[in-house]
């Protein structure tokens, strides 16, 4: 019903033309919110590991301290083991780098499906947007820790520089001292790197999921790369250079062969 006013009965003084605006904006806001509803849910079923790294209470995981989420229900002498994996891991690459210039969450999961729900897969780890680390249960230990830290640490002090796949996988290894790719002393090599290791990591993946030696191989490159400066702070010189814009192959004289042309 229309008053003496213009306006309607219940909006006493309210001038047609101020109506629409307030109600434009309102069915704004609300196909914006719908929207962003359904961004979530998109990414929450498209990728649960982001989504998981994003809230990890969402998921269930219960906070152990500052940073550190584990799934629930577990014993107080499990939720000290878990603490204990996360701080010698973290001590790892701190020792490595001389401190550390990132602080991802780390998400540990004890039980397959714990691992399976925040989008884990056959992995024993992985960094996430190098943000935030998953461990599963075979890799809740401070070595597989410690390389997924070790990638998260190298991309915060690389800025937007860039090194081949091969170089963040060995000196991961490197950083985690694992006995399955490098010796405890001496050379370090347990296996020769082939002549072309792969620099990007799609070609990683597709190599290490064909022969995982392809690790040692790049640990044992880097290490004796890094063997030939001066270790650990040859690797914090190397990332300076390259966030102030050096290529690798200027910051390393590493310059790779190319591969063999197909025929």
């Amino acid at each position: 019903m229309i008053d003496a006013e213009g306006g309607t009965a219940g909006e006493p003084g309210t001038p047609r033309g101020r109506r629409r605006p307030a109600r434009v904006a309102v069915l704004l806001a609300t196909v914006l919110a719908v929207l962003l509803v359904a961004a979530v849910a998109v990414t929450a079923l498209a990728f649960p590991s982001v989504a998981a790294t994003t809230c990890p209470g969402c998921y269930g995981l219960e906070r152990l301290r500052p940073g550190l989420y584990a799934e629930p229900g577990l014993s107080p002498e499990r939720r000290r083991q878990v603490i204990q994996v996360a701080e010698r891991a973290e001590r790892r690459v701190s020792d490595f780098y001389g401190g550390r210039e990132s602080s991802p969450d780390v998400l540990v999961c004890l039980t397959d499906g714990c691992y399976r729900r925040i989008g884990g897969g056959g992995e024993r780890g992985v960094a996430v947007l190098n943000r935030a680390v998953m461990l599963s249960p075979r890799g809740a230990n401070p070595v597989i820790a410690s390389h997924e830290l070790s990638h998260v640490e190298l991309h915060a002090r690389l800025g937007g520089g860039e090194v081949p796949q091969w170089f963040n996988e060995g000196l991961a290894v490197l950083v985690s001292e694992d006995p399955r790719y490098l010796s405890p002393a001496g050379d370090r090599c347990l296996a020769e790197p082939r002549p072309v290791l792969p620099a990007t990591l799609e070609d990683w993946l597709r190599a290490a999921s064909a022969d995982p030696r392809v690790y040692a191989e790049a640990a044992c490159r880097v290490s004796r790369w890094a063997g030939a400066g001066n270790g650990p702070r040859a690797v914090r010189d190397l990332a300076g250079r390259l966030s102030a814009g050096e290529s690798f192959a200027e910051a390393t004289g590493i310059t790779a062969p190319a591969p063999p042309s197909r025929p």
